[in-house]
């Protein structure tokens, strides 16, 4: 492949190719391959990070859907082929493949669908006890964030209601072909031992979303929409803003929600 193929097809993608050899075996080290036995990379492109996966005592499994990479990856890795996906990760069904299994998910990830993969992860938590990806920075950074930050959003708490993030370390524009104009940062998310919520999940996240829509405004005004009561309204949490509260307070505002109605 060649790298003018390599600059289109990633700037059609949104993705950029990451030819620094030591930054892909670090990220594939990063996961614990404890736990299951299979691991999906997303986007693997020319396989910079699949060779490293290869080498793990794990079953690895690759989604892309650029016509060119796929046949790079057909051609280059043999031992790969029958486990080379072609199609959108938030398209597919993985249980097609996965069945109920537990499985990791692990990649550099184009910058413009990155936070849906994320979600889509989140959907897919019974079955996904690791996650390592790359992210731009600032949404890596984000996703991590604790209560307080300015940065603290719902990508933080609906994250880290069910995952342990951890933002591993940051990589520079000039190991991507092309060079994205900002840095990346790469995380690590592992699902936490108890990650069943003590309340109405969808609630929970409904919550969450509408009272960071209007995030500089307390949570009775910003969450008018549930049409609470006025008791419940006059508890103190809600004279707090949203980026103050904690993942487990916002826990505790779902199940006050839940009871009043």
């Amino acid at each position: 492949m060649s790298k003018d193929h390599q600059v289109r097809a990633k700037k059609h993608l949104g993705q950029h190719f990451l030819t620094d050899e030591s930054i892909a075996e670090k990220i594939a080290n990063s996961l614990s391959y404890k736990g299951y036995d299979h691991v999906l990379e997303i986007g693997p492109g020319m396989g910079v990070l699949t060779k490293y996966l290869l080498k793990k005592d794990i079953i690895t499994h690759v989604i892309e859907i650029d016509t060119e990479s796929v046949e790079y990856l057909k051609n280059n890795y043999l031992n790969l082929v029958d486990r080379i996906i072609e199609k959108d990760f938030l398209k597919y069904n993985l249980k097609d493949v996965f069945n109920d299994q537990p499985f990791a998910i692990i990649g550099n990830f184009p910058y413009n669908i990155s936070s849906q993969i994320l979600f889509k992860t989140l959907e897919m938590r019974d079955q996904i006890p690791e996650f390592s990806g790359m992210f731009q920075k600032e949404v890596a950074l984000r996703i991590c964030s604790k209560e307080g930050s300015k940065v603290y959003g719902i990508l933080s708490v609906l994250t880290q209601a069910f995952y342990d993030a951890e933002y591993l370390f940051t990589v520079p524009p000039l190991v991507f072909n092309p060079p994205p104009k900002v840095d990346s940062g790469v995380l690590l998310l592992t699902r936490k031992t108890n990650y069943k919520l003590p309340c109405d999940e969808k609630l929970f996240f409904r919550v969450v979303k509408t009272g960071f829509q209007q995030r500089r405004k307390t949570l009775r005004n910003s969450l008018k929409s549930f049409d609470l009561s006025e008791n419940l309204k006059s508890n103190l949490i809600f004279d707090q803003r949203p980026e103050q509260l904690s993942v487990q307070q916002f826990i505790a505002l779902t199940q006050l929600i839940e009871n009043d109605r």
